[in-house]
């Protein structure tokens, strides 16, 4: 599919959400002279755009009007497990205010794109309100089954990512509604895996704000992180190593992100300095990345492998973090990675089926396919894939998306030009 008709699917698939959703919006912005914007050398951040607003209108106006319930049809993997399947709606909008959380921390710009993020930051504003008031239809399930643990911390990480723009502006009453579930979440006690970080993001985003927190529950995780890196980059999941993208999803990103927090805050950490373990973090983090690099073909598409494959373009989160962060390692420029993840999206998301009629992820990993849902999948689950969004955190007038395009490895590779060969680190 050529460029062009990529932006105009996506912008197609959006239009119809825009309808009748306008008047949520918050305060008129105020416009910015066009002198003041470097353009942008390509359509790269156009088309994000168009897959973010794509993804996150129907979720973010149908929450904000309290009824993402009743419009927001579940679909479920035919090996369901059966749990209680009202924690979807917790991780449709966690994860996807998680990816998109960045973005709508820009500030106003007058421009059409500045408009739309304005609108939909308004509407997650209300959302949150509308997630914790016991009176509100959309109100989540808090009270429910382990999964509620896993989706909080997304809940809680977009707060962390995005704090003037969705934590600072909500009212009083509906902060502390928050800060008492999140503590109430301390029931849940988290299996020796990757659910250790979800505990521990929460005990971050706690710390962050300042309010009483957990210590024990932030360090044991990072220790036990730090105790199943295996090298070269990679983390095990609990006691197995399994080859999938859990690295990407959950272990990397998280790990770094509480890390921020841990240091920021000069907390304490047995035996143990923060920023190095930040600084540690990091760099393997960037080695994660580097994999993940060279992982995507020539066209865009990547290794169907492992658990979570309908978590789609989520499993590129280290390279859009990173990216965010400007902390893209030397060997991967900005315009590389912005030209390789551009390839990811549109091999991915130009496909049939990925979106209902309705407008809402369906369980799939390259279009609609159920079969590959596993026992714990729903299409809130789905959401997730926001965050190969991270990037549209920067100004579009940011390097990343200003510098000049080149070719990501394999493309490299296999024009049979000049490409760097690939050595494992030992930190």
């Amino acid at each position: 599919m050529e460029r062009r008709n990529f932006i105009q699917t996506l912008a197609a698939g959006s239009a119809g959400a825009m309808l009748g959703v306008a008047q949520v919006a918050g305060a008129a912005t105020k416009p910015v002279p066009a002198a003041a914007a470097k353009p942008v050398t390509d359509k790269s951040r156009a088309e994000l755009a168009a897959l973010a607003q794509k993804m996150s209108e129907p979720v973010l106006s149908n929450m904000a009007a309290g009824t993402l319930k009743k419009n927001f049809a579940l679909e479920v993997s035919p090996t369901w497990d059966g749990r209680d399947k009202g924690v979807a709606y917790l991780e449709c909008f966690g994860r996807l205010i998680a990816g998109i959380a960045p973005w709508l921390a820009l500030a106003d710009d007058g421009t059409p794109e500045g408009r739309t993020r304005k609108r939909l930051q308004q509407m997650a504003l209300q959302s949150y309100t509308n997630s914790v008031d016991p009176a509100n239809p959309d109100c989540l399930l808090w009270k429910g089954p382990g999964q509620t643990l896993v989706d909080s911390a997304y809940f809680t990480n977009a707060l962390m990512r995005a704090p003037k723009a969705l934590w600072e502006p909500l009212d009083a009453t509906t902060k502390q509604r928050i800060i008492a579930e999140i503590k109430s979440l301390r029931r849940i006690e988290p299996p020796y895996i990757n659910w250790m970080l979800f505990s521990a993001m929460n005990e971050a985003w706690l710390m962050s704000i300042g309010e009483e927190f957990d210590p024990l529950r932030m360090n044991v995780a990072i220790r036990k992180i730090n105790e199943w890196y295996v090298g070269d980059g990679w983390i095990k999941d609990g006691d197995a190593f399994h080859f999938d993208y859990y690295n990407a999803f959950v272990m990397h990103p998280m790990l770094v992100e509480i890390l921020d927090v841990l240091d920021d805050k000069k907390g304490a950490f047995w035996n143990g300095k923060p920023d190095e373990l930040r600084a540690q973090a990091v760099k393997r983090m960037q080695r994660f990345s580097e994999h993940l690099e060279r992982f995507i073909s020539t066209d865009g598409s990547f290794p169907p492998i492992g658990r979570s494959l309908t978590y789609r373009t989520a499993a590129f989160q280290p390279l859009a973090l990173l990216a965010l962060r400007k902390q893209l390692p030397q060997s991967l420029p900005e315009g590389q990675v912005r030209a390789a993840l551009q390839a990811v999206h549109k091999a991915v998301w130009t496909a049939p089926g990925n979106f209902t009629r309705d407008g809402y992820l369906t369980i799939g990993f390259v279009g609609h396919q159920p079969e590959l849902g596993d026992w714990y999948s729903n299409n809130g689950s789905m959401y997730i894939a926001s965050a190969s969004l991270l990037p549209l955190g920067l100004a579009p007038t940011d390097t990343y998306w200003t510098a000049p395009a080149q070719d990501w490895t394999q493309k490299k590779a296999f024009a049979g030009a000049r490409f760097p060969k690939d050595y494992p680190v030992n930190y």
